[in-house]
């Protein structure tokens, strides 16, 4: 029986909203739904500070607002899964999502 080649985990960082389209902050209860849902694809993730980003819309518009950057350690496949779920949980036009690093070194005592 052929063994199937498991995909490399790379650290991944995704940016969430932090305000709503109409301009409501988002609960913590409601990230934290996501959070949950997240950690169930990835098995962990780490919460970085808020940041403001700026972003030019295809029709040419500067929105400003303020990202949550989050910290995922998983697969391509997996990133995928946790971006479209994003997409919808959110509400968002995009989601944002980058390549920290392949090179990941995870050491247990």
């Amino acid at each position: 029986m052929k063994k199937l080649r498991q995909s490399k985990k790379i650290l991944w960082e995704i940016l969430v909203p932090r305000y709503s389209n109409a301009g409501r902050e988002y609960s913590i209860k409601y990230h934290q739904a996501w959070d949950k849902q997240v950690r169930s694809i990835a098995g962990g993730i780490t919460i970085l500070k808020t940041a403001r980003g700026h972003w030019i819309s295809p029709k040419g518009k500067v929105i400003v607002e303020e990202m949550i950057p989050i910290r995922i350690y998983c697969t391509e496949e997996a990133i995928e899964k946790i971006i479209g779920f994003t997409l919808e949980y959110y509400n968002q036009q995009a989601v944002f999502a980058y390549e920290v690093s392949s090179r990941v070194i995870i050491k247990y005592r």
